[in-house]
């Protein structure tokens, strides 16, 4: 198959190396000539130092590269989805099938990434997301890894899942795109939230608490837009969650610590140095909430803290004393 792979990060990178390696023709565009020459002048990207690219992989900054391919995969920052897609629009066709891989949840219009997507080229072809607990630093060396290929076309969806999958990269395919996605936005919120936690200096029982009262509430709200209950169980939903904030690969993760230690909320997501989607996501995720009348408190104490400044030590303490709740929907009836 002939792929584009728009996004030269250090995700869009990873899955052209693993597209690639499937034996795949594989171009990666990149945003800026410089990028693209860097790559194909190093054989390496900055961002997964010590990772050789492989030499079939080709490299561009010319967005016609999109043109004749079988799938183009959406590999760049949530913010840049839009644009992103309107600037190719004109290159794709019938014959393609588009992939997001991007997480997040656009400000201002609360869509998803497949939505955006499908909102700048209509009905062109099928759009399908791809999202899972998947470091992009460990894709590039080969850990094993499982993700899930979602869309409400179940050829497209087992289209892109035969795409990808291989021996160290497992892919299960789903029906459920609100699902997937929301799950892959908001989990970048809860990092946050769980790195700000441990830089407040709290344990493991925080930790827990915070992802599995985070994950009930991402739920809700999943269910209230459409998805299904049982996929935030899964990898797009409790998967992502839990590598996404437990480890120091995630930038979401390590600015929550930095703000969790004192540090003001734009000097922390400046010292990462790279997009911290869940600042972005957490204000989309408050307006969704708000339109659908679902309940998230986890999602409200971080747009308090991340956008109006508020002690994160002040916001759990009222986080901690709210008035008591049975844990699920479901009581004693």
């Amino acid at each position: 198959m002939k792929i584009t792979v728009l996004g030269s990060g250090g995700w869009g990178t990873a899955l052209a190396m693993l597209l690639a390696e499937n034996g795949h023709a594989v171009t990666l565009w990149s945003y800026l000539a410089e990028e693209s020459r860097t790559l194909r002048e190093t054989g390496e990207n900055p961002l997964l130092p010590g990772v050789k690219l492989p030499q079939t992989l080709e490299y561009t900054n010319d967005l016609a590269c999109a043109a004749g391919k079988d799938a183009v995969v959406f590999a760049t920052p949530s913010f840049a989805v839009r644009s992103t897609a309107e600037a190719v629009k004109p290159y794709l066709d019938k014959t393609m099938t588009l992939v997001s891989v991007s997480k997040g949840i656009e400000k201002g219009t609360s869509l998803r990434m497949t939505q955006i997507i499908r909102q700048v080229i209509g009905d062109l072809c099928p759009v399908v997301a791809l999202s899972g607990p998947s470091h992009a630093e460990e894709v590039a060396r080969g850990v094993p890894t499982a993700v899930v290929s979602a869309c409400e076309d179940q050829k497209a969806a087992e289209f892109v899942q035969d795409l990808f999958l291989n021996g160290r990269f497992r892919v299960y395919s789903s029906a459920d795109t609100v699902g997937v996605e929301l799950g892959a936005a908001l989990k970048n919120v809860m990092a946050l939230c769980a790195g700000a936690c441990t830089g407040m200096g709290c344990g493991d029982n925080t930790k827990a608490m915070l992802m599995t009262r985070g994950l009930a509430e991402t739920a809700r709200l999943g269910a209230a837009l459409g998805g299904r209950r049982a996929t935030f169980a899964g990898l797009a939903g409790m998967g992502d969650l839990i590598v996404t904030c437990t480890s120091m690969n995630s930038r979401n993760y390590r600015a929550g610590i930095l703000i969790g230690q004192g540090v003001p909320v734009d000097e922390a997501v400046r010292r990462i140095g790279a997009v911290v989607e869940g600042y972005y996501a957490v204000d989309s995720a408050r307006e969704l909430a708000r339109q659908t009348g679902v309940e998230m408190p986890i999602t409200q104490a971080a747009y308090e803290v991340l956008y109006q400044g508020r002690d994160p030590h002040t916001v759990l303490d009222e986080l901690m004393r709210r008035e008591k709740k049975h844990e699920t929907e479901i009581g004693w009836n």
